[in-house]
């Protein structure tokens, strides 16, 4: 009776295992080598009837190292390096001038991907006001299981300032994204280009800003909010900092800076009068630099840091910080090379990763088919290389590649740039211009 008790027990799984038969992913297995492979089975099949009760339990850590093994041995025999897959990607257009921008990064992207036999399976989710006026909510029930599916998404600009007030279905959906996701790291590069007015022309640097805690209220906190006033006269913010959170950071940093020419992290705190929020965060760093020593790194408190950026931003190249003060230092590092126009962004986690750009929404000139693509853009060609190198996709590391070089023709011929760039090409038609820019190379 023990077995059969066992696997009534089990029924769910055994319902789980029968399904994956039938409903098999070919996306991400060889689907040619997979019914003639009994090891992967068996390490399968051992999730699923493990995966209940923690005495049944395998540790998680095992079988993901029995799963890399298996695909390394697997991979050997084959003869080949990776298992290529189609990347599922999803649109959210946001607010304003996202309307605009993010169908010509959509543009761009599906043309590198053509040009670099990438397979992508695109996924338009609504959010923002405009899923308000539709839908009823500006981050409509069931946003976040499409999302879970997917390797990561492109978002415009959020304009939540604008919305309804006091509604509990007008919420700002940055902050739920990037817990729920832990996109820890918001990379922000900041680049002058010839042709394009700018303080100084010989700036490439990016900043890499810790992403969930910090002083921002709406995300420091699992529950409650980080901001609150006890008395009319009296207002206290927290600022959250964790060893966890300033490691990954780093971590993330000092991986960026390894890939560069100059490789070096430059860590941006004020550990003399925060001795223990700060000094915590130059801790990790510290940490971190000694497993890195290929990487220079130094350290600048983030007074100091404000001049030098100002008075000479070519001598960095990775910069790393803490929340606020890396929201503050990346506008006036991208201000040195051309305005917000020129910032594109990318926050990113251990599974998924969004592209964002910098700027806002610009209701202003919302509408007005003048908002420069650029940063969104270059938001997309951030998030096709950063799924390239995480899930081991040639074909996206090389439509990025494409992208960043199509972007970059266009920008020094200087022949079709929006306004803010000193031309006269509307959104549509500078996104056409690196269009096909691209389809050329």
């Amino acid at each position: 009776m023990a077995p059969i008790v066992m696997i009534c027990r089990r029924w769910p799984r055994v319902i789980s295992v029968l399904n994956f038969f039938i409903k098999l992913d070919r996306s991400c297995i060889l689907d040619k080598v997979v019914f003639i492979d009994p090891f992967f089975w068996l390490v399968y099949c051992l999730k699923q009837f493990a995966g209940g009760e923690a005495k049944f339990a395998f540790p998680t850590l095992i079988f993901a190292k029995i799963s890399w093994l298996h695909d390394k041995i697997k991979n050997f025999f084959l003869g080949v390096k990776h298992v290529s897959r189609a990347l599922e990607i999803g649109i959210l257009e946001g607010d304003d001038i996202g309307l605009e921008v993010v169908p010509e990064t959509i543009k761009v992207m599906r043309v590198a991907a053509k040009k670099a036999a990438l397979d992508i399976h695109w996924h338009p989710i609504p959010i923002g006001r405009k899923a308000f006026d539709e839908l009823g909510n500006t981050m409509p029930e069931g946003t976040l299981d499409r999302l879970d599916s997917l390797d990561g998404w492109v978002l415009g600009p959020i304009g939540h300032q604008a919305y309804p007030k006091n509604n509990p279905h007008s919420i700002n959906p940055h902050p739920i994204l990037r817990r729920h996701y832990d996109l820890f790291a918001n990379i922000r590069p900041a680049k002058s280009y010839q042709g394009i007015a700018s303080l100084y022309n010989d700036v490439d640097l990016i900043l890499v800003r810790e992403n969930n805690e910090g002083f921002p209220p709406d995300r420091n906190l699992h529950l409650g909010y980080g901001e609150f006033r006890p008395t009319p006269d009296m207002t206290i913010s927290l600022r959250v900092i964790t060893r966890q959170g300033s490691r990954k950071v780093a971590r993330a940093a000092f991986e960026l800076a390894s890939t560069r020419p100059r490789k070096i992290v430059t860590a941006v705190h004020k550990d003399t009068v925060f001795k223990l929020g700060c000094g915590m965060f130059a801790e990790e760093c510290r940490l971190m630099a000694q497993q890195f020593p290929s990487v220079s790194f130094n350290e600048v408190l983030v007074d100091t840091m404000a001049a030098k950026l100002i008075m000479k931003p070519q001598q960095f190249d990775v910069i790393v910080t803490t929340n606020t003060f890396g929201d503050i230092l990346s506008d006036a590092a991208c201000a040195l090379v051309g305005g917000l126009g020129l910032a594109p962004g990318l926050s990113a986690g251990p599974e998924r990763a969004m592209a964002q750009a910098t700027h806002g929404s610009a209701p202003d000139i919302a509408g007005k088919g003048i908002a420069n693509p650029y940063a969104m853009i270059m938001s997309g060609q951030m998030l096709l290389s950063w799924l390239g190198h995480k899930h081991q996709v040639p074909a996206a590391i090389k439509a990025a590649q494409l992208m960043e070089l199509a972007t970059e023709n266009v920008m020094k011929a200087g022949q079709c740039l929006t306004r803010d760039l000193g031309g006269t090409a509307s959104t549509v038609q500078m996104g056409d211009a690196i269009a096909q820019e691209l389809a050329r190379l």
